[in-house]
């Protein structure tokens, strides 16, 4: 390989690693559980069933770790109290499964 074609080969690798950051942070953002609880809760970082939940007053978040949503709120209501809204990403519980979630 010539002085040349090194030079070059050095300068596109170099060019793709500055790159390779922008590309990751342009990914989409990971899925989060979100709750509204009817109370505020009283601490703002919980552990409940296994997840990590940070509150601020009534809303609580989470990152989605592959336990269920139906699960993850159970969990929630019994450490917080009742949940009043409940999501995964764009998936949102009905009221039959916040009934669920709270019963």
């Amino acid at each position: 390989m010539s002085l040349r074609s090194r030079s070059i080969t050095l300068a596109a690798l170099a060019l793709g690693l500055s790159l390779a950051p922008a590309a990751l942070s342009a990914q989409a953002p990971a899925a989060r559980f979100s709750a509204e609880l009817a109370s505020p809760a009283a601490d703002a970082r919980v552990v409940a069933g296994g997840i990590a939940w940070r509150c601020e007053g009534t809303t609580c978040s989470a990152p989605v770790n592959g336990t269920r949503s139906l699960r993850a709120c159970r969990e929630l209501a019994r450490e917080l109290g009742p949940v009043v809204r409940f999501s995964a990403g764009d998936a949102v519980m009905d009221e039959a499964e916040l009934a669920r979630c709270n019963g």
